[in-house]
């Protein structure tokens, strides 16, 4: 019975251990995907979340160790690791959940503004848009951008418009009776942004409670005896 006990607890922990390392490359790659999609945003809780699917990655290797060679430094480190890791992922994903469109749209109009004119024109290539609200502004202006021709296919359409050749007529109504014929770049984020804060904050809540499973696990583990190892040690 013995044996039973504390075989079912080393097995079972090294199998969630190679679950975790599964779960932490699952966590990178989504929050990473989301922040690569929502370049121009200032997703600082979605990288922190990325950060988190790395530790997780980290601190597993150091539990699939200390669960084979029942290691009790290895073990107690593990446990404490993982518990402040759940904390703090349990509070990540709760964030992101918690932000609400203002707050989303108020980080994205941030991130523009501190944008690049590199970022600018790689994001109106990568989602076929122009300018980020208003096509009508220069790449001097704060929320300006790049002229749209060399970068977005949309501008095949009208490649003299204004947004599209970066020449703007002084005239207003010269502007306005030349639409743009993108869409601006916020209308094409703007579900790309929200989607990778959903999406991050669901998983980052549903594999932090998995975790609290391991350090329970851990530490019944750890308070067993090895049936193979001298009698009169307890490791």
């Amino acid at each position: 019975m013995a044996l039973g006990g504390f075989t079912c607890s080393k097995h079972s922990l090294i199998i969630l251990n190679v679950i975790y390392i599964a779960v932490s490359f699952v966590l990178i790659g989504v929050a990473a995907y989301g922040r690569a999609a929502a370049v121009v945003t200032s997703l600082t809780l979605v990288g922190s979340l990325i950060a988190c699917g790395v530790f997780l990655f980290l601190i597993s290797l150091v539990g699939l160790v200390g669960a084979v060679k029942h290691h009790q430094v290895m073990l107690f480190f593990y446990m404490i690791i993982l518990f402040i890791l759940f904390l703090l992922q349990f509070s990540l994903a709760c964030a992101c959940l918690a932000v609400n469109s203002e707050q989303k749209n108020s980080l994205a109009r941030q991130g523009w503004a501190m944008s690049g004119s590199m970022t600018r024109i790689n994001v109106q290539h990568q989602f076929d848009c122009c300018g980020f609200e208003d096509p009508n502004l220069n790449d001097d202006a704060k929320m300006g951008h790049p002229a749209c021709a060399d970068t977005s296919h949309c501008c095949t359409i009208n490649k003299e418009a204004p947004c599209c050749s970066g020449i703007y007529p002084n005239s207003t109504d010269a502007k306005d009776a030349s639409k743009c014929p993108c869409d601006t770049c916020f209308s094409k984020l703007q579900t790309v942004i929200y989607d990778a804060f959903s999406l991050t904050g669901g998983l980052g809540l549903f594999f932090s409670f998995t975790e609290i499973i391991g350090v329970l696990l851990a530490l019944r583990y750890r308070n067993q005896k090895d049936p193979w190892a001298n009698p009169s040690a307890f490791l």
